[in-house]
């Protein structure tokens, strides 16, 4: 062949080279549902097209696209029918045929099938996560494409025509049709939601508004481009920035996707390709804000579900219950809220008044904005209260000073306001008198009368043996009955659960797996045996008796009462016998010390939106709880990261507990060397600036992404991490001090003001430094920060601790 030929060749085949590159899969190729490990990868091996198991333990599989080389192996496609995944036996296969894709159980029937329009000749797993059918005769045709079918994530290069929708999933583990869409039609993006599980729609709760009248004006494609950049394209060739979604610099490092998530907010999130930096999914962007009000309609229950409230977190909604409710779903926080108590009056009531039996409990700032049957004006609080009491319907009255609603339930709508608002009076149950009973009053007052006049009368000694046996196991169970009663009643007051001892050692597995070793207790990995199959870590306590006693309440009553993002979630305890446990949320991603003190260093924008969260969590502990919290122990180990990489302020067990009225409280010294406060070492009294304390030494490990006290360091000055912060700051040497952190560096005004809060934080005179409150309106730069002062003995007070 000559040279001219072999060139003219070389040019034909450049067309093919994106296909012949993608390994291209012949017809006739198939896939089974026997393993985990049954799929087509790309050439990459960034993305695989497969069989996923529905979880370790099930014999279903899932027919999806995913990430490959992390280990969380995200699904971003699934095969659907009618918005519901497509669960395939053990033993099931997967054919590409010349008609298209057909998979089928293990008896030979179809189960699913994705027949084009046009005849397939192969198909390609490409690295850009799309899976395609190759129209036969035409290499650069598709009869049939993933990224034109998305469930609810699309990925860069992707993009969405008009008629598109994507479908959040019900959970953030159910795969199901959710609560939430996304379409893309009529020349605009919009987020609609819907009365699940009927596909009903409510009125869109965000819409783009790029739709016209001129066709020309009119939005045509939502293009998710190589460079994670989101954005419009109308019929005129105009780009529309989506609103409030900021400008990314390109990241090659990094995966990205965009997901519409169970909860309705619609978020961008980036992955390190590196599997080393154990950092995993963290958002980058959210739309809409304000997602607590959004969806305030004359139907349905609003974001969160019936008789909840919605507080926004981080830019995401979380709903929690009122006093006297709890969870519909513990597993599902969006399901809404039940009264524990009962409604109205129950048939154990006989002539008792309401007074007698329901009581007011004020819950203030939260607003439930519809549904207000009766309006009493003008009117006093007292009047409003005893109107609600006497009213069978009134189940809250929302009282201003003069004027008094009425509500009955289901409430809806309910979300936290930022600002003062009007008093939430919450009619509830009054703990005298039991929820519920299982028999009549008469009944319940006949039975141990009647039984005894049955003994007395009996007429054989057999007879009498039996009765006598009847009212022994009578009594026993009345006293069992009152037991449970009153664990149920403690753990109602802190809507917790209560776990038995065998239940959560079969959940561990014999506490098998360990997890790490917190102040008083080891905690452990386990797995509820119900039908979410929810991952848990089980905290048992285990030093002596009265410790562990103090240690357990302290824990029970500092976690079961506060309700944010930015702490740890505890489920429930166990509290029988001797055994003392504690039952948290698990943590996937385990602790921020893991995370900022690993090779390499974690990305900057991520340790600045950890460092915010964690702030904000420790503002709700100092002064957005009932009873201030003082947590007397924090540093990176404390703090743990979900599987957004999420921060949660932990390990409560040295939490002081300080009364509304009091700022300070003498107590012994807690804490942890490198962390504690210098107020500690005197013996004075503290107050919730030890907090700040810790903290502003943990915004400087945060920043530096190395421990407070490196005593093996061969330079000497810098082992103090304070001291070193201190002198690479006056001297100018910030690059220095991050170890010339390129990210850091480019965001050099916010690192440079990060410093100085960090030196206001550790101030040796308490006086001297911010509340939490302040120091996060500084993070945000909501406040100016002024020059620092700087004590010359604290570097002593820090060696010493």
């Amino acid at each position: 062949m000559d040279s001219l030929a072999l060139s003219c060749l070389i040019l034909l085949s450049l067309p093919l080279l994106p296909f012949l590159s993608a390994a291209n899969i012949p017809l006739g190729s198939t896939l089974s549902s026997t393993s985990n490990n049954s799929s087509w990868i790309s050439p990459s091996r960034d993305f695989a097209f497969g069989f996923r198991q529905l979880n370790n333990s099930s014999d279903l599989f899932l027919l999806a696209i995913w990430f490959n080389k992390i280990p969380e192996r995200t699904i971003i496609w699934h095969a659907n029918e009618d918005n519901h995944p497509v669960l395939a036996p053990r033993g099931s296969t997967l054919e590409l045929t010349a008609t298209g894709l057909l998979l089928k159980d293990p008896g030979g029937q179809a189960i699913w099938d994705e027949k084009p329009n046009k005849i397939v000749s192969d198909a390609a797993m490409l690295d850009t996560g799309n899976f395609v059918l190759i129209a036969s005769g035409n290499h650069s045709d598709y009869a049939w494409q993933s990224f034109k079918s998305p469930t609810d994530t699309i990925l860069p290069t992707q993009i969405l025509d008009l008629g598109s929708v994507l479908v959040s999933r019900l959970t953030e583990t159910n795969l199901s049709k959710g609560r939430f869409e996304l379409h893309f039609s009529n020349g605009s993006l919009e987020f609609i939601p819907v009365a699940w599980p009927s596909r009903f729609q409510y009125k869109s709760y965000y819409t783009s508004n790029t739709s016209s009248a001129n066709s020309s004006e009119s939005g045509h494609q939502l293009v998710f481009n190589e460079s994670a950049d989101i954005y419009i394209v109308k019929n005129n060739g105009q780009i529309v920035q989506l609103p409030l979604w900021a400008q990314l610099s390109p990241r090659a490092d990094h995966y990205f996707r965009a997901t519409l998530d169970f909860d309705g907010v619609f978020a961008e999130y980036a992955h390190s390709k590196n599997s080393s930096t154990n950092q995993g999914w963290f958002p980058t962007r959210t739309l809409p804000d304000s997602m607590c009000t959004r969806l305030a309609t004359d139907i349905g229950s609003g974001i969160c579900g019936f008789n909840s409230y919605c507080s926004l977190q981080n830019g995401r909604p979380f709903c929690d219950c009122p006093p006297g409710y709890v969870l519909v779903d513990p597993n599902n926080r969006f399901r809404g809220c039940k009264p524990n108590f009962w409604q109205g009056f129950g048939p154990d009531d006989g002539s008792r008044n309401a007074q007698e039996l329901y009581e007011i409990r004020e819950f203030n700032n939260v607003d439930w904005p519809l549904g207000d049957y009766e309006r009493l004006e003008p009117s006093n609080q007292t009047e409003c209260e005893i109107s609600c009491l006497q009213d069978c319907s009134c189940a809250v009255a929302i009282y201003d000073g003069n004027r008094c609603w009425k509500k009955k339930l289901p409430l809806s709508n309910g979300w936290l306001r930022d600002t003062e608002f009007s008093k939430v009076l919450f009619k509830v149950r009054k703990g005298d008198f039991p929820a519920f009973s299982d028999n009549s009053g008469s009944k319940k007052e006949r039975g141990p009368l009647f039984l005894l006049g049955a003994f007395l009368l009996g007429g054989s000694i057999l007879c009498n043996a039996f009765l006598l046996l009847a009212i022994l196991i009578f009594f026993k169970w009345r006293r069992r009955k009152y037991e449970n009663n009153v664990q149920d009643s403690t753990t109602s007051a802190t809507n917790l659960r209560f776990f038995s001892y065998d239940e959560l050692k079969d959940a561990t597995d014999g506490f098998k797996e360990e997890l790490g070793r917190g102040s008083f207790g080891i905690v452990y990995k386990g797995v509820l045996k119900t039908a979410s199959g929810n991952a848990i870590a089980v905290k048992k306590l285990d030093r002596l008796a009265q410790e562990r006693e103090r240690e357990f309440k302290s824990e029970v009553s500092a976690i079961g009462r506060t309700h944010h993002k930015n702490l740890v979630q505890l489920l429930g305890f166990c509290d029988e016998a001797l055994n003392r446990l504690l039952v948290y949320e698990f943590m996937g991603n385990g602790t921020l010390a893991n995370l900022i003190f690993a090779i390499p260093k974690p990305d900057w924008n991520l340790r600045v939106r950890i460092s915010l969260e964690i702030a904000r969590g420790l503002v709700y502990l100092h002064e957005g709880c009932n009873v201030p919290i003082i947590h007397c122990d924090i540093k990176p180990q404390n703090i743990l990261l979900d599987h957004y990489f999420s921060p949660k302020i932990s390990d409560f067990g040295l939490s002081k507990l300080l009364l509304s009225d009091h700022s300070r409280t003498h107590t012994m010294i807690r804490g942890t060397r490198g962390y504690v406060a210098p107020e500690w070492l005197k013996n004075a009294p503290v107050s919730a600036k030890v907090d700040v304390y810790s903290f502003g030494v943990m915004l400087l490990e945060i920043i530096c992404c190395r421990r407070s006290v490196e005593m093996e360091l061969e330079e000497e000055s810098r082992a103090i991490l304070t001291d070193w912060a201190y002198d690479c700051y006056v001297e100018g040497r910030l690059d220095a001090l991050i170890d010339s952190d390129e990210a850091a560096m480019a965001d050099r005004s916010r690192l440079h003001k990060w410093l100085m809060i960090a030196m206001w934080c550790i101030q040796e005179d308490p006086s001297k430094r911010p509340t939490m409150k302040v120091v996060m309106q500084m993070l945000e730069g909501l406040l100016e920060v002024p020059n620092p002062p700087w004590s010359s003995s604290f570097s002593i007070a820090v060696t010493e601790s």
